[in-house]
């Protein structure tokens, strides 16, 4: 089986957002609080797809993928910068200011239903180790394709060594 590493070689933002479902039974709220999620990727997503074809400028946005677990879904996003995530949030002609709005308004109706959270990451360029051995990439690797294992290390370590500093 093939070993690989993801192709991306430029710096990152990885963006963690997700819901925290305190009270389950409130389903309006919750509905109210999650539904936007799936519009705002889907529009990240047609914005990928035509900045590629080079129809639109691109936002940034490399991809994403969701897990859910008990608590809640958590959306993992990988961006090209923090600052085209602060773009896409701030802006007034995309889907993600009326979202956080309207998420206000649920919260501000039920303050104890859920919890809306994210956590932001910068990532140098050249500071992500991966490997993949498998016929599907994952991940990064999804998004950026991939390169053979030993165009930057055979191991974990010798990977991360090329990026670190001294």
């Amino acid at each position: 089986m093939d070993r690989v590493t993801h192709a991306y070689d430029g710096p990152l933002a990885l963006f963690l957002i997700g819901v925290r479902i305190h009270q389950p039974w409130k389903v309006r709220t919750v509905r109210r609080a999650s539904a936007p999620m799936a519009g705002m990727i889907a529009e990240l997503e047609r914005n990928r797809a035509a900045a590629e074809r080079g129809e639109e400028e691109h936002l940034g946005y490399l991809g994403s993928r969701t897990t859910i677990d008990l608590g809640g879904p958590t959306v993992i996003q990988w961006w090209r910068s923090v600052e085209d995530i602060y773009a896409y949030a701030n802006s007034d002609s995309l889907r993600h200011r009326p979202a956080w709005l309207e998420f206000y308004k649920a919260a501000k109706d039920d303050p104890g239903a859920v919890t809306i959270w994210h956590e932001t990451y910068t990532v140098p360029a050249g500071a992500v180790e991966s490997i993949y051995s498998g016929p599907r990439p994952f991940g990064l690797a999804r998004l950026a394709g991939v390169v053979p294992v030993r165009r930057r290390g055979e191991t974990a370590r010798e990977r991360m060594a090329q990026h670190r500093p001294g």
